[in-house]
């Protein structure tokens, strides 16, 4: 008997993600049975199974997913060379977000993400190590703004960079549940605010 091919199981495995997401963002995850992605997906109990025991793995494996590329950008940010403004900086960070709010995009699954991170421990302590992650890659942007003296010599780097990180949840949260506003607006705004406590752009 041939042996299956790596290639063919990453294909099948992607297709029931794939399937899992459309089951998701139609229904959320608590209307969404096993049942209704196996249909989705259009295959076996079975084989749907090899790959996913439960419900739980598929969230877990499409909460890894949503982060990916979320994560490679704020990485990417973070170590620019030269270093980016932070205007700069969270203009390509919104400009990704936007990209990804649509009803095709990964943050409507991660707002689901998040009210399930409230029930599930397991998932809550993922988002936790995720988004503090996250929050790293922004307290660095902050202190190398401070040392470009675009940010005063005596901020608290921490600080500023958890503040800075918050406006990306908060751009993708008002994009999702109501539709803008746009990043030019957004970061416009962001602009008036920094600007209004010294921050040089």
């Amino acid at each position: 008997m041939p042996r299956v091919s790596e290639e063919h199981l990453a294909a099948r495995r992607q297709q029931i993600l794939d399937a899992a997401r459309r089951c998701f963002r139609r229904n959320g995850f608590h209307a969404t049975s096993m049942q209704d992605v196996i249909n989705e997906a259009g295959l076996s109990v079975g084989a749907v199974y090899r790959y996913f025991g439960s419900k739980h793995e598929l969230v877990t494996s499409i909460a890894e997913s949503v982060v990916d590329g979320a994560d490679e950008l704020f990485a990417t940010l973070a170590t620019a060379e030269p270093p980016l403004p932070l205007i700069d900086a969270l203009d390509r960070a919104l400009e990704f977000i936007e990209s990804q709010t649509g009803p095709d995009g990964v943050f409507p699954l991660a707002v689901q993400v998040w009210a399930e991170s409230l029930r599930d421990p397991a998932l809550a302590e993922f988002v936790a190590r995720v988004y503090s992650r996250f929050r790293s890659r922004f307290v660095v942007l902050a202190r190398r703004a401070q040392q470009a003296g675009e940010l005063p010599a005596d901020a608290d780097a921490e600080a500023a960079g958890a503040v800075l990180f918050g406006v990306i949840p908060g751009f993708a949260l008002q994009r999702v549940l109501t539709g803008g506003p746009d990043p030019k607006t957004y970061l416009d705004g962001v602009t008036a605010l920094l600007a209004s406590q010294g921050v040089r752009k």
